[in-house]
């Protein structure tokens, strides 16, 4: 049997439903996820599946500023992606990257998301392309060039918009934890 995808905005989900989609994190994560990676992760719409054993996959995508060329862009960036290890290998990852990338073409200029080497096959398979510019982050002291991030930063178009020329740098805004 196919679960349904739900999808819902954090401020629809329940105090339970969010403590269960962060065990998810905690556990797909081997506790290396932290209270920061989990905040990073609110704000937004969230696709995630439940089956028997409960929440089997889950995603977010949230707002962040991205300077570009002189341009602020609205950028949906993809967080909190996860499969619980005995559902993984089973396309549950792709279904909700499918909502994801809709919502990402529906109301953003491109998608980013920082990718772990188990997770970059994911999204390069569904279209996803290593940036092959300087990253950078407009932190409390200033531009802080972030070069262990530009390995590991795919962006997606938006439905009928082109990526960003990697000639110019991405200036992400900043925020607590990890920056990407």
């Amino acid at each position: 049997m196919t679960e349904p995808l739900r999808i819902a905005h954090t401020y629809e989900l329940s105090s339970s439903e969010l403590a269960r989609i962060r065990a998810l994190m905690d556990d797909a994560f081997d506790g290396g996820f932290s209270d920061e990676d989990w905040d990073h992760g609110l704000g937004g719409v969230h696709a995630y599946l439940h089956d028997s054993a409960g929440v089997a996959a889950h995603g977010s995508v949230i707002m962040r500023r991205v300077l570009h060329g002189g341009r602020s862009c609205r950028v949906g960036y993809v967080e909190a992606l996860a499969v619980r290890a005995d559902r993984r290998r089973q396309g549950l990852g792709g279904r909700v990257m499918e909502v994801l990338e809709r919502v990402i073409d529906g109301a953003y200029a491109f998608g980013a998301l920082s990718a772990s080497e188990d997770g970059a096959a994911l999204y390069r398979a569904r279209g996803w392309q290593l940036w092959q510019g300087r990253i950078e982050a407009l932190g409390p002291d200033g531009v802080l060039h972030l070069p262990d991030e530009e390995d590991s930063t795919y962006l997606r178009p938006a439905a009928g918009r082109p990526l960003p020329d990697p000639s110019a740098a991405l200036l992400f805004d900043w925020r607590d934890g990890d920056v990407l």
